[in-house]
């Protein structure tokens, strides 16, 4: 099995859609069996689209929705994967800004948790964690709030999403968690002492890990040190033989302001 793990950044990432044309093919090279997106937005005001190949809530896909762009390209390159895309909240004042996941296989049910107090469509804040079903288990698009937030602390956040998750098993969680590994005390501690284990650590063959090597949107005023912020999670041991950073210049062009992740399991 591979997985892929990326905050895509979308829109309001200079030269998105060529970015987007990089991410297709590197999908259709690597064929991964889930491809867990964050930010994966469109623009409030664009043209509704009919024909749309998204499973969503009822939700309006327009012109520019990244990941219905995505998956036509990936039909171009002869590729076909099932997707799911729920729009969370305005971003940035002018976009549905969603999570989404890719699978190759059918998918067998979706979930959709809040996991922010706040449930107001239009406030930054909201959060909410999108998730499916397939033959091989159960795969969560995560994208958390931050550690510090006085208003939605990544503490409150993470326990409403494992209490959720807490009957489920074979469970992946993929995305960025707004929380370093190197953080004392932090976000990834709570979620490593409350049972998940992080394929990074799992893996017989690895990288540095780090996903953020420059100052972007929410991690401003900290440190320019490398981070590693973007996870893939289990709630099992699993057997990862590699854990690979992609996108990052190196493993394919640079797309977004956050590197991905990649992992291959036995």
């Amino acid at each position: 099995m591979k997985l892929i793990t990326l905050n895509t950044h979308s829109i309001t990432e200079p030269n998105y859609y060529e970015k987007m044309l990089i991410l297709a093919k590197a999908i259709a090279t690597e064929l991964p069996d889930v491809v867990a997106l964050q930010e994966v937005n469109q623009t409030i005001d664009m043209p509704l689209i009919e024909g749309k190949t998204l499973v969503t809530s009822n939700a309006d896909i327009r012109t520019d929705n990244y990941a219905e762009a995505l998956l036509n390209e990936l039909k171009k390159l002869g590729v076909s994967y099932n997707c799911v895309w729920l729009p969370i909240k305005i971003g940035y004042g002018k976009y549905d800004e969603g999570l989404a996941i890719l699978s190759r296989s059918p998918i067998i049910d979706t979930d959709n948790v809040l996991i922010s107090k706040c449930n107001d469509y239009s406030y930054w804040k909201t959060r909410r964690i999108i998730g499916i079903k397939n033959e091989l288990g159960w795969f969560y698009s995560v994208h958390m709030g931050w550690w510090n937030d006085e208003e939605e602390p990544f503490n409150e956040q993470w326990n409403n999403l494992n209490n959720h998750l807490s009957n489920k098993k074979n469970v992946w969680l993929m995305g960025d968690f707004n929380s370093d590994a190197n953080e004392i005390n932090g976000g990834y501690n709570l979620v490593k002492e409350c049972g998940w284990y992080d394929s990074f650590n799992l893996a017989k063959e690895k990288d540095s890990g780090f996903t953020v090597t420059k100052k972007i949107d929410g991690w401003k005023d900290k440190d320019i040190s490398d981070k590693r912020i973007d996870y893939i999670f289990c709630n099992h041991t699993a057997d990862v033989t590699k854990s690979t950073v992609v996108f990052d210049g190196t493993n394919y062009d640079v797309v977004s302001d956050h590197f991905g992740v990649m992992i291959e399991v036995e």
